[in-house]
């Protein structure tokens, strides 16, 4: 599922248009939620609903940043993360992580697997861009 294109600038005047961010999360109503904001503010969504749907999906649609849960079923967050950190292609991608508890212990694991950031669930929409034009301020 991928939003169109409406570019949107951010307060610096920036623009979103032509990102994509990459939604892995194995819950079908935050995949919709984040979509549906990122989409709003005008960035290209891809979403997986695993770590291995997205690893498969990675690079066919290069992502600028990714937005990754961290309990999902298979292959979790922390490992989907490393994984993609571990790539020549991706280490230097920005990976935002979910968390339904927000724990000193998830944000250290997290930068351990080598996370941007973590972010609590449920998705606050401001949080969420806030976030991602943070970790993406290069690519304006």
């Amino acid at each position: 599922m991928t939003s169109p294109l409406q570019p949107s600038a951010s307060s610096d005047g920036a623009t979103s248009a032509g990102l994509t961010i990459l939604v892995i999360d194995d819950s079908a109503t935050i995949r919709s939620a984040a979509a549906k904001i990122l989409g709003d503010a005008g960035y290209r969504v891809v979403v997986a609903e695993n770590g291995f749907e997205a690893l498969a999906k990675i690079g066919d649609c290069r992502p600028a940043l990714i937005v990754c849960d961290i309990l999902m079923p298979r292959l979790d967050g922390y490992r989907t993360c490393a994984l993609i950190k571990a790539s020549a292609a991706f280490h230097a991608t920005p990976v935002l992580m979910l968390s339904s508890k927000e724990g000193l212990f998830d944000r250290a694991r997290g930068s351990m697997a080598g996370a941007n950031a973590c972010l609590a669930k449920p998705l606050a929409p401001e949080a969420l861009l806030a976030a991602v034009r943070q970790h993406l301020a290069g690519h304006f």
